[in-house]
This record gives C-alpha cells, sequence and structure tokens, in this order.
C-alpha cells in the first residue's frame, strides 16, 4: 500500500500542476458527459492558460524577489528565521509521512462530502493539496502522531470544501468566473476575518467613506488610470524605494523602469491568461451542470481551482503590489520579529485575492486587511518555525546557512495551522474532535442560510470593475 501510494506521489510530483490538472479536467469532463473531442480540447487549453499564468508569475515573482533583495540589503536587515518561500513548503508538506496519504484523503473526502449532498464543490486542485499535507505534517511534528497528522489533513480537505461553497458567489460575481469556487486553503482563510475587519471599517466615521478602487482611478484619471499605467507607476516607486542610493543614478533609473514595465506586463497579461483558462473552462461547466440536473434537479456544483485565477484582477495586484514594501516594513518595525521575508513576497497576491468580492474591489480596505493579517502572519510564523524546521529536517530538506529557522508565508504565516496544531498538543484527540465540531457547526451555518452568508462574502454586490473588461453584473432581487 505504501508503495503504491509513494508512487502516486511520485506520479503527481514528476507531472506538476500543468500536466496534472488538463488529465484530471479531461477525465471528469468525460465522466460528466462531454463530448472526447470537447473534453480533450478544454482540458488542454486550461493546461495551456495555467502554463501562461504561470509564466506571468514567474514574471512577477523575478521582479518583486529582485526588489524585496535590493530593499532588505539596502536596510542591512538581519533576522535568523528565513522565508524558503511556497515551493520548499510544497515540497516538505509532499516529502513529510503525511505527503503520503494526501491525495487518497483528498479525494475521499471531497467524494464523501460532494455525494451526501453537504458541499458542492469538485475539487480538480489536487496539486494544491499539499496545504492540506502542511498541516498535518506540522500535527505530527508536534504529537508525534501520524494518526493525528492524518485526521488534521483530512480535516483542512473538508474545511476548504467548506470555504469553498460559502465564497463561491461573491467570486463568480465579482471576479466572473461562473461555475468555479476556490478551494485553496492558503487563500480561503482570509475571509472570515476580512469580513470581520470589514464590517469594522463600515462603523468607523471617515474611515468608511475611503474607496479607492480601479473603476474610480481609471475614471478620473482616464488612461493614467488604466491597470498597466498603475502597474507601471507602481513598479517605478517600488523600483525607487528599492535602488535609491545603492547605485548611481542611471542603474537607479534603468532598474526602476525595468521593474515599471514588468509590472506594467503582469497587470495586462495575467487577466489575459484567465480568460483563456475560462474558455477551456466552459464545457466543463456546462456538461457539468447537464450531469447534476439530471440525477439532482436544481442543485448547483462548482468547478474547485487555484486562486491563480483570482490574481489577475487589478484590484487584487494593485493591493499586493502596495503591501510588498508594508510586508518589508512590518519585519522591521514589529516588536521581536525574527523573519527576514524574501522569497513568497510575489504570493501576497493570493493571500489577499479573495478579499476583493467582500470589500468589492476597494484597494484601500484590501490593503488594510492584508496588513492586519500579516502583522498576525509573523507571530504565527515565528510560533510555527521550530515545527516547520523539524518537518523540513526530516524530510531530507537543505537548511539555508546562518539559519536557525524556517518559514513561508504559505502556510506558514496563515492562523488556521496554528489553531489546528495547538489544539491537536494540548488537547489531542480532543482537540481535534473540537476542530472538526467547529467545521462541521460552518457548513451546517452555511447550508441553513446560504443567501445570508454569501451576502456577507461579497455573492450580492455590483461589480467594480473596468468597463472595457467586463460589463457591471447587475444586482440579483433576492426576496
Amino acid at each position: 500500500m505504501d508503495s503504491l501510494l509513494g508512487t502516486l506521489k511520485g506520479v503527481v510530483d514528476a507531472l506538476g500542476a500543468t500536466v496534472l490538472l488538463p488529465i484530471i479536467i479531461f477525465v471528469i469532463a468525460l465522466v460528466l458527459g462531454a463530448r472526447p473531442g470537447r473534453a480533450f480540447r478544454a482540458g488542454l487549453t486550461i493546461g495551456i492558460a495555467f502554463i501562461g499564468i504561470n509564466l506571468v508569475l514567474g514574471l512577477m515573482l523575478t521582479t518583486l524577489g529582485g526588489v524585496a533583495q535590493a530593499i532588505v540589503t539596502n536596510t542591512g536587515m538581519q533576522r535568523d528565521i528565513v522565508d524558503v518561500g511556497w515551493p520548499s513548503a510544497a515540497a516538505i508538506a509532499f516529502g513529510s509521512s503525511v505527503g503520503l496519504w494526501v491525495i487518497p484523503i483528498g479525494i475521499l473526502v471531497n467524494v464523501v462530502l460532494l455525494f451526501s449532498g453537504l458541499t458542492r464543490t469538485l475539487n480538480v486542485d489536487v496539486w494544491n493539496f499539499w496545504h492540506f499535507a502542511f498541516v498535518g505534517s506540522l500535527v505530527v511534528a508536534a504529537t508525534g502522531s501520524l494518526g493525528y497528522g492524518l485526521i488534521a489533513a483530512a480535516l483542512m480537505a473538508a474545511l476548504s470544501l467548506v470555504l469553498a461553497d460559502w465564497t463561491a458567489k461573491g467570486v463568480q460575481r465579482f471576479y466572473g468566473v461562473p461555475g468555479v469556487s476556490v478551494p485553496h486553503l492558503a487563500s480561503a482563510q482570509i475571509v472570515p476575518l476580512a469580513i470581520v475587519l470589514n464590517w469594522v471599517m463600515d462603523r468607523i466615521p471617515g474611515i468608511n467613506r475611503i474607496r479607492i478602487d480601479t473603476e474610480t482611478v481609471h475614471r478620473r484619471l482616464g488612461v493614467f488610470g488604466e491597470p498597466i499605467v498603475l502597474g507601471l507607476v507602481i513598479g517605478l516607486v517600488l523600483g525607487l524605494v528599492a535602488y535609491a542610493g545603492s547605485a548611481d543614478a542611471g542603474t537607479v533609473i534603468t532598474k526602476s523602469l525595468q521593474t515599471g514595465m514588468s509590472l506594467a506586463a503582469v497587470m495586462l497579461l495575467l487577466p489575459r491568461m484567465v480568460k483563456i483558462l475560462m474558455e477551456g473552462l466552459i464545457p466543463v461547466s456546462e456538461a457539468a451542470r447537464e450531469f447534476v440536473q439530471k440525477r439532482a434537479g436544481d442543485r448547483e456544483i462548482h468547478v474547485g481551482l487555484d486562486s491563480a485565477i483570482l490574481i489577475g484582477h487589478p484590484a487584487a495586484i494593485a493591493s499586493s503590489l502596495i503591501l510588498v514594501p508594508i510586508a518589508i516594513l512590518l519585519s522591521l518595525v514589529l516588536p521581536g520579529n525574527r523573519i527576514i521575508l524574501f522569497a513568497d513576497l510575489a504570493v501576497i497576491p493570493f493571500v489577499v485575492a479573495m478579499t476583493a468580492p467582500i470589500v468589492n474591489g476597494n484597494v484601500f480596505r484590501m490593503v488594510v486587511i492584508g496588513t492586519v493579517t500579516l502583522i498576525l502572519g509573523f507571530y504565527v510564523g515565528m510560533a510555527l518555525s521550530p515545527l516547520m524546521t523539524a518537518t523540513a529536517a526530516s524530510s531530507g530538506f537543505a537548511m539555508p546557512a546562518n539559519a536557525a529557522g524556517i518559514t513561508s508565508v504559505v502556510d506558514g504565516f496563515l492562523y488556521i495551522p496554528y489553531v489546528v496544531i495547538e489544539a491537536a498538543t494540548g488537547l489531542g484527540l480532543l482537540g481535534l474532535a473540537l476542530v472538526f465540531v467547529a467545521i462541521a457547526a460552518l457548513l451546517l451555518a452555511v447550508r441553513a442560510r446560504p443567501a445570508a452568508f454569501e451576502r456577507i462574502a461579497g455573492g450580492d454586490e455590483p461589480a467594480v470593475d473596468l468597463p472595457v473588461e467586463r460589463p457591471v453584473a447587475p444586482r440579483p432581487v433576492r426576496p
């Protein structure tokens, strides 16, 4: 059995998301009744779109990585816990004892909840099951129990589906992705915090009147408010902040212009790649809808995808680029901080993207929520670093030189793993049972009052977007 699971995990690791996802989409589309030719083209198109998205994200990672390194060098920052980035965290998670089991566990949880009618998301994003393995592997490191780790991974798989169902209408409405939900735990975990902070900002005089969104900027500034120009301006500012004082004026100007052009390209190309992805997803969504209607009437099924489909929106990119220097500043000024950020600065769009439907694209509020999330994340990261470091050592991960520990923004900064690990460490099986009860209570609450939960997650607000990209959706009439 272990040999079979090891082979399965090896295949997933070898193929990667861009090859594995088209195969899964093709098979699912066939099962749902799509014609073979259409199913094949849908899978191929989605795979190509994700390759394009990854290429653009690679450009953003390289650009922001250079900016971050320059800022760190200029400030002379020295910390003993190193941000090794999500690829390292994923490798550590899949290389752990829980990683061996996480794919069958994730699929089993999805099948049971979906076919029992408790959830509506069909999670095809198998690659990102590593998030469940990450939590489970840290539970194993904390408790020494593989059983506890496997239970924790299963609970995270269930929670991701509940959060995906809760936020599906908001994601579909704001981002224009019909039939899709996002069970990406690293992105969905911010939703409860964002709802609370948005509610608080609604009740603070002055703050509740501040609205900065891409549509308003575009309307007031014309061509200078378009996403590509915003990307250029933000890139120029980041470049000047990063490189000023570290080289001669000509080098600073050159690097700043390169940064600006790269981020302008990201602002233009990411939305185009997402449109290609949606072109491939439409046949699958139609087949899923027909399949379900034949067997379950009007029951709706969402196709669960990576949150990479969200981060091409100008509000997600703009707020994330503003949060990069804020994150570096926080690492300098937060009391007791031992973490130096680097590798995961460019994944901030994934962390904040699902706040956009809740605040209806208000970049100001997205930055505030993102800042609070990062502040909390630094302290969570320090608390989880010893466990992540121990797990990395057991997985054969090579530690950075002169580092006492490692972390990552995804998933080392997230409060949900911290809560689960604390519950398992402090109360053992009872703690995990309490986590199960909390997830079940959330699931039942979402099912009992779907309209109310969808509303606070941004499911019924008119979309704020650039008119040239997408028509504004009318406010739906509710009874």
